[in-house]
């Protein structure tokens, strides 16, 4: 559109009234807080309550504190454990020992990547592997699953269990068994060993997986220089740039971000064999035997088989401009647009609340109270949206601490959660304006978030997205639904300045909102077939061993489920730190997608506002997190998966 159309355009909607510019001032609270910009607190006169409110991390050196307290509670929950007569007791003694050590584990797993300050990420460092070497010999316990096979082993005893029970004292029994608790005690200690090793590997990896690369600043045209970090007299290279218009751009961030760094490699190298030796010794075929036994996929042979049926299903589709629609989707509009989607579904709010001293970790982090409308407070998410530096340029869930029913106070753990992406900061004009694209990750992180909010599960070992891996991203990727749907888009996208909605805005001829949920469907096909090729790099890294480097794996799994031709010198699979926490299971996201395009055609297509059909959504999947088999709840019944990956809606 022209200047001068785009003008009389904006005189014919209201957007100008005699060269005045109209301000919007009716965000809702929620709205305001997101698209207000953070101010700085003095805390001079106010005592910290310590991270999260725990009072030990008012400083570095209290997660030791905190670890050494988790541990003496353990060694006590384990003789609990190992002494009480088999029945429920044993099992909420175990589901206490788990929820102690993950209380602190989960936290600090958290702020070792996202925390500012270098001395809180490495005292969290310290504490991820010390509690997971502990984890590591609790899996390996003899007189520890010895309690619990009695209570298993007992036909009378089980009988009398209730169906939650029954499944978590199972999985817990499934983890003694893939961890090894079979082997004798030499072959044991060798299992923990290389559990603890692969402790260090899965975390050098990751951290070099987001670690920039630099060249030298006379090597880049001077005129690009301002696309990229600088850092004396090298341009420092953290990401792709593949949203930016310039061709040269994206090339020259491929090729840089992507250069093979020798250390991170050998360490890739060493962490897949490390993972086969383990899956050996503990009786597997393959470490992706090994992983996929407790998902829905089961077997490394049916991920295949799934991903083999996608390739073959695909076809392509449409585009869209995003500068045009980032007016319309401010940080404030989009959060009040999840408040209202989740008050019209679930009777839930979400309430800005001011963190105490010392809460948080950054100055721009919000919390949230989420309430329910009869039930009243939920739990609480802490949303650190903003680009830092030293903060992984990944969107991520982090759960900090998870709900269960409280034997002990006769109260509901509320759930605590993160959620971390890295979007800009607001400007001295304008509040943070997300890209389409940004906006449907916001959407599909908070999903992950309502997961642990609404489920309301007697032990934390299955709450929320405490679940079967394949299973996890459903209400996620569900959230994508709603978020390119114009029924839910309409509600809440209007111009941060002029408050005009984007149901008004017309481009030639055809409705902005329109093209944005048709914009689903760009190019539909080569996203999913990218999906493919990573999932399917994700299985062969994790089966047999291929005796050739990872890099010559990579050129030949791309040329055979992706199509674009390999770039020499070049190590994606170096950046592909889903390698650490779906390590063969990458397949997740297209599984997940398959179960939440069946769930949306079966309760939301019709109507995504439907409140009848958001309880029955929560009450048969969210409510029990883990504590079900996902293919016994009533809205997950797939039949052909991969038709409902490739079909868009």
């Amino acid at each position: 559109m022209s200047a001068c159309k785009h003008l009389l355009h904006l005189v014919k909607h209201g957007g100008i009234r005699g060269c005045v510019r109209r301000h919007v001032t009716t965000w809702s609270p929620v709205g305001a807080a997101f698209n207000a910009k953070p101010h700085r607190r003095l805390d001079l006169f106010e005592k910290s309550v310590g991270l999260f409110g725990v009072p030990e991390l008012s400083s570095p050196a209290g997660f030791q504190g905190a670890t050494q307290k988790a541990l003496r509670d353990t060694q006590r929950l384990v003789d609990t454990a190992c002494s009480c007569s088999p029945g429920v007791q044993t099992v909420e003694a175990f589901d206490q020992l788990s929820d102690g050590l993950c209380k602190v584990a989960d936290l600090a797993d958290f702020v070792k990547v996202a925390h500012p300050d270098p001395a809180y990420r490495e005292a969290a460092e310290k504490t991820c592997v010390e509690i997971g070497t502990v984890v590591e010999k609790l899996n390996t316990n003899v007189e520890l699953c010895k309690s619990l096979k009695n209570l298993l082993d007992n036909p009378d005893i089980v009988a009398q269990l209730d169906p939650d029970t029954k499944r978590v004292a199972e999985l817990f029994m499934f983890d003694f068994e893939i961890s090894g608790i079979h082997l004798d005690e030499k072959l044991r200690k060798e299992a923990v060993a290389l559990h603890v090793k692969l402790l260090d590997l899965n975390n050098e990896f990751l951290v070099g997986s987001h670690m920039p690369n630099r060249i030298a600043r006379s090597v880049i045209p001077e005129h690009l220089h301002l696309h990229f970090a600088q850092e004396g007299s090298f341009i420092q290279v953290g990401g792709l740039h593949a949203d930016s218009p310039d061709d040269l751009v994206r090339e020259i961030a491929y090729r840089i971000y992507l250069y093979p760094n020798a250390d991170l490699m050998e360490c890739l190298e060493e962490l897949l064999k490390c993972r086969n030796k383990l899956a050996k010794l503990v009786g597997y075929e393959s470490y992706a035997h090994r992983a996929l036994k407790g998902t829905m996929a089961k077997t490394p042979e049916t991920v295949m088989n799934f991903l083999q049926l996608l390739t073959d299903k695909l076809s392509r589709r449409y585009n869209i401009e995003p500068s045009l629609y980032s007016p319309y989707f401010s940080l404030g509009a989009c959060m009040e647009g999840l408040n209202n989607l989740f008050s019209q579904l679930y009777g839930v709010s979400l309430m800005s609340e001011h963190p105490s001293a010392g809460e948080v970790w950054s100055d721009d982090v919000r919390k949230l109270a989420v309430v329910h409308e009869t039930e009243g407070l939920l739990g609480y998410i802490y949303c650190d949206f903003f680009h830092r530096a030293d903060k992984p340029h990944q969107d991520c869930h982090f759960t900090i601490r998870g709900g269960r029913w409280c034997q002990e106070t006769g109260q509901y753990q509320l759930p605590v959660v993160v959620l971390m992406l890295s979007l800009p900061h607001p400007t001295k004009s304008a509040p943070t304006l997300l890209t389409p694209g940004m906006m449907e990750n916001l959407f599909h992180e908070m999903g992950h978030a309502m997961h642990s909010m609404l489920g309301r599960t007697r032990y934390q070992h299955v709450t929320g997205t405490r679940c079967a891996t394949d299973f996890a991203e459903v209400p996620s990727i569900l959230m994508e639904y709603f978020a390119t749907d114009y029924r839910v888009v309409s509600q809440f996208a209007r111009h941060y300045q002029t408050g005009q909605s984007i149901v008004n805005y017309v481009d030639w001829d055809t409705s902005m909102v329109a093209r944005l949920c048709e914009s689903k469907k760009v190019c539909g096909a080569a996203d999913t077939q990218l999906q493919i090729f990573y999932a399917v790099l994700d299985q062969i890294y994790h089966g047999k061993p291929q005796n050739r480097s990872t890099t010559d794996i990579l050129k030949e799994m791309q040329q055979n489920f992706y199509g674009l031709p390999y770039i020499p010198n070049t190590a994606w699979q170096l950046r592909f730190s889903h390698l650490i926490g779906y390590g063969a299971k990458y397949y997740s996201y297209l599984m997940s997608r398959a179960v939440a395009s069946m769930v949306w055609r079966q309760c939301f297509v019709q109507d995504p506002l439907n409140r009848d059909m958001g309880e029955r959504y929560r009450r048969e999947m969210l409510a029990h997190g883990g504590a079900k088999e996902p293919m016994l709840m009533g809205l997950c019944q797939p039949v052909d998966t991969a038709s409902h990956v490739v079909v868009v809606d």
